[in-house]
């Protein structure tokens, strides 16, 4: 039986920096030493949170410091009774306040570990107020989705929603999925319109100034193009005119609830604030015992070159440089763009890598799915190459390659794949096999590492495969002959 290619949509990702919400002050009263039934140690904060109307259950208690080598805080969930308990901070000076839904933040108090601390929260004065601190997606939430009666759109010249547009949920997915996943769309930064994008005869024109600023504008194209730049824009102007208004989110989150409040974060501030950080990881995600307590490595993708790495049990952040093999390697300072409303005409994204996926191994070393060359493939990837791979499905580019760091040399290994590369999972095979996604439908392949075969030999070139995607529709598991969808 023949078998056909499976064709998949991936969503173009939009990337930018989100304006992040800090919230308002008012004023509030903390209480030291007073009694309390919470056992503390001398790397401990306790204590129990009220307000005037009695004890705030599901409210955060957050402690913040400077002190250490980077920005540390974590915060806890009050239980029933108000009562909270930080464990084990690291010794320094914490500024400690209450933020919770309800609520606005109560004055910043400055103690030490080892203290009993009670805290007064104070309720928010109206809904306006307690609103500034929703989730972004409460906000988001109100922006208008068209009618199902129009769809199929019917394109520029009809109702501005694109022929390619068949369904409300295929519409609904990409402002969720295109753009929210990117984006904080909700955020203070974004349901309001910067004053520094300068003066606009209405909404929709700053929307579209919005749109085009910065280093991302194709991006935020790609989706436009594809949900109708003409209704899009129009909703999202509605969307930011109601909100200026003084319309508020017509629903209103709950408190953590039951288990919700066992909840502790612990965060720390790495990278620069000129980069963002795609990804994260921390161990082998098959077996989570590798790199205990060890270093976390981030992913900044298009910002910078710099990975960030963090260590968690003494607050430092630190880089490593990510090298690629071609100087005419592309960068992102060359990417089209706007002027910011934040960072004027400046390219604050200077990374050549789009380092996009990290993975760990069983050794504790770093994969990363990163750019290392121009996107023209070498000749074993093209048609008439001997590679077993290119005798099926030959590869004239690749926008994204392969890369490993391994923190107990400080060397790097760069592996120049023919396919495209974005996330990327470790099989539980003898082999140790990596496989990649491409990040899209344009390549139609799925490619492969053998990384023990890499490790023994350091070739490249028969350590690595790719395979057009089929769908096996007679279910015998073989390649058999297929047809392009």
């Amino acid at each position: 039986m023949k078998t056909k290619r499976n064709p998949h949509v991936t969503a173009a990702a939009m990337i930018a920096i989100a304006a992040c919400l800090a919230g308002a002050s008012a004023g509030l009263r903390a209480q030291r030493g007073a009694a309390t039934t919470i056992a503390i140690g001398g790397a401990d904060l306790a204590g129990v949170v009220t307000s005037p109307n009695g004890p705030e259950a599901g409210v955060l208690v957050i402690a913040e410091t400077s002190d250490l080598p980077t920005k540390f805080g974590k915060m806890v969930v009050t239980n029933d009774t108000g009562g909270y308990l930080i464990p084990d901070l690291p010794k320094a000076s914490y500024s400690v306040w209450v933020r919770g839904y309800g609520l606005v933040d109560s004055p910043k108090v400055k103690t030490a570990p080892g203290t009993h601390l009670n805290l007064t929260a104070v309720p928010a004065p109206n809904a306006a107020m307690a609103a500034e601190y929703y989730p972004g997606v409460y906000w988001y939430s109100m922006l208008k989705i068209p009618d199902k009666s129009e769809f199929p759109g019917t394109g520029p010249n009809g109702n501005g929603i694109q022929e390619v547009m068949k369904t409300q949920p295929y519409w609904i997915d990409t402002v969720k999925n295109s753009c929210q996943s990117c984006h904080a769309l909700g955020s203070k930064g974004v349901r309001r319109i910067p004053t520094a994008l300068g003066p606009s005869q209405n909404s929709v024109e700053a929307w579209r100034r919005r749109l085009q600023a910065g280093q991302a504008k194709n991006n935020m194209a790609v989706t436009l193009g594809r949900l109708g730049p003409q209704k899009a824009v129009s909703l999202f102007a509605d969307w930011t005119d109601r909100i200026a208004a003084g319309e508020l989110p017509f629903a209103k989150p709950d408190r953590p609830q039951g288990v919700e409040r066992n909840v502790g974060i612990s965060m720390w501030e790495w990278s620069t604030p000129k980069a963002y950080l795609h990804d994260a990881i921390s161990s082998d995600k098959r077996d989570p015992r590798v790199n205990a307590n060890g270093l976390i490595y981030g992913s900044p993708e298009e910002s910078t070159d710099m990975v960030p790495v963090l260590d968690p049990n003494t607050a430092t952040a630190t880089q490593v440089k990510h090298p690629y093999r071609d100087p005419k390697t592309p960068s992102s300072t060359d990417l089209p763009r706007g002027t910011s409303p934040y960072w004027g005409d400046e390219p604050i994204w200077d990374g050549h890598t789009s380092v996009h996926n990290p993975i760990l191994d069983e050794k504790g070393r770093v994969w990363f799915t990163a750019r290392i060359r121009p996107p023209e493939n070498p000749d074993f990837c093209k048609q008439g190459s001997d590679h077993p791979s290119a005798k099926v499905a030959p590869l004239g580019v690749s926008g994204r390659q392969l890369s490993m760091y391994d923190p107990k040399t400080g060397k790097w290994s760069l592996i120049n794949t023919c396919f495209s590369t974005q996330h990327l999972y470790f099989a539980k095979d003898a082999d140790n096999t990596l496989w990649t996604s491409a990040g899209g439908p344009d390549s139609g392949v799925v490619g492969w590492l053998n990384t023990r075969m890499y490790d023994r030999t350091g070739d490249e070139v028969k350590s690595q495969g790719w395979t057009p995607l089929i769908l096996d529709t007679n279910g015998n598991g073989k390649r058999d002959e297929y047809v392009e969808a």
